[in-house]
């Protein structure tokens, strides 16, 4: 049993155990046969119900910088069980509310409720739940940005908790964005998906964003941005691209995901569009 930091992101961990376990060792020079059972990610319920204000409060400024947030996003979309600890410290109603942000941002992992950290061994070893590739897509924003159609229900709508997809040809003017970031709204809790710049023709970028932190990294190039002879080659080993291709665009695209509480839909896709080029 592994017990990380708690400022420690669980996906290079998950990708060095699976990538290392078939090549340990022992002494002897044998084969030690090593697997990851499962990622347990133990939610402080209380903190999140009142730090957090179950959620929407991620953005506060009295935070301890962006990173606190982020981890605990990460910590909650990357793994296949999540325990609630300390349920008894807050009300039904919270609870209920607490159980609705986490699964705007998990909802496949299985949860369990419990005070002072007391589960069942047999809940969280030797179950055999892990699955790499299942683990990675099963955050709610990936879940979303491959069927943007499904609609919240239950709790979700309850709190007023939704997602959207944002989606443009045109690239954004880098600048505009920037502004846009200075001000952003606080009823969006998680944002990730592909992007592209107006100054930047050649590369896609992935932005994230979660609390307060917002960051966009380079990708990779798109296909649009190939000499004709690997354009061609690329389509044809990718047939998807090949379907949503544009004429002036390529498969050049912005996709985002937007996961949040009580969200103006309306005025933040306005808010995009003006930040759009050409």
């Amino acid at each position: 049993m592994i017990e990380a930091s708690g400022i420690c992101e669980p996906l290079p961990i998950a990708q060095t155990i699976t990538h290392m376990g078939s090549k340990l060792k022992g002494r002897d020079g044998q084969d030690l046969p090593c697997h990851l059972d499962g990622i347990i990610s133990v939610v402080d319920v209380m903190r999140l119900a009142t730090e957090f204000g179950g959620g929407e409060k991620l953005l506060e400024e009295e935070m301890d910088e962006e990173d606190l947030a982020s981890l605990l996003v990460q910590q909650i979309e990357f793994c296949n069980t999540i325990v609630l600890n300390k349920v008894d410290s807050i009300s039904a109603e919270e609870l209920k509310h607490v159980k609705a942000v986490v699964r705007a941002l998990q909802p496949e992992a299985k949860m369990i409720e419990t005070n002072f950290g007391k589960v069942d061994v047999k809940e969280i070893l030797g179950t055999n739940l892990f699955n790499f590739e299942k683990v990675s897509s099963s955050a709610a924003w990936i879940q979303q940005l491959n069927n943007p159609e499904e609609e919240e229900e239950g709790e979700a709508l309850e709190y007023g908790i939704g997602t959207f997809v944002y989606k443009a040809r045109r690239p954004f003017v880098r600048e505009k964005l920037e502004a846009f970031l200075d001000n952003y709204p606080n009823s969006i809790i998680r944002a990730k998906g592909i992007m592209w710049f107006e100054d930047d023709r050649t590369y896609s970028y992935i932005f994230e964003q979660a609390g307060k932190d917002a960051s966009a990294r380079c990708l990779g190039r798109w296909i649009a941005s190939l000499k004709p002879s690997e354009q061609e080659v690329a389509l044809k080993e990718e047939p998807d691209v090949q379907k949503m291709w544009d004429e002036k665009y390529g498969d050049r695209e912005i996709r985002l995901v937007f996961i949040g509480q009580k969200m103006d839909r309306k005025a933040i896709v306005e808010k995009l569009d003006g930040c759009l080029g050409e």
